[in-house]
């Protein structure tokens, strides 16, 4: 849909996305709109999750290593075995939220632009995050990460979203911006 602020953002921006004079039109796909961005939320919520779970299971470790007592804050949480379980889960259920994501708004982005894909920065974004996640599943997969080189991973996996989230929102612009 045609939406004044999304075109006066980028009018005086000078982007060069700017699909104001070819308003997209009413279609059934409105409704993967809503479903494109509950798969984007929740895949970055699990994403969050992931980090938050490896910055501890990274300070735990470095501890145990360190042959120090355990910080009091860290005895209160699981064992370096499954912080990386619960990273293991992220991964399996982050990915497909956010390939899901990808997927809708491609279907959605076809059927009201003509195009499945226009090279915005958010989507160039969303796929550079989604090949750090496939990297870490396949790294996990085939050569056997655990622990440490997952929870790096993870967490550059989530400053990707927090890239494509805040930074191309807030700094770079393109259609998915609306500041």
């Amino acid at each position: 849909m045609y939406h004044p602020a999304f075109h006066s953002s980028h009018a005086h921006l000078g982007h060069q996305y700017s699909f104001a004079d070819t308003a997209t039109p009413p279609c059934s796909a409105e409704l993967l709109v809503p479903i494109h961005t509950i798969f984007a939320f929740l895949g970055n919520a699990i994403f969050l999750v992931g980090f938050v779970v490896s910055i501890i299971y990274l300070l735990a470790e470095r501890d145990l290593k360190r042959k120090k007592k355990l910080h009091t804050i860290f005895r209160s949480f699981p064992s370096l075995e499954t912080l990386d379980r619960i990273n293991y889960r992220c991964m399996a259920y982050g990915f497909p939220s956010l390939t899901a994501a990808i997927i809708t708004g491609s279907i959605w982005a076809e059927t009201a632009w003509g195009h499945p894909w226009n090279w915005d920065p958010k989507e160039t974004w969303s796929l550079i995050t989604w090949i750090v996640y496939a990297i870490l599943i396949h790294n996990r997969f085939v050569i056997g990460w655990r622990g440490r080189k997952t929870a790096y991973l993870m967490i550059l996996g989530f400053v990707s979203v927090i890239v494509t989230f805040l930074g191309v929102n807030l700094i770079i612009g393109g259609l998915h911006s609306y500041v």
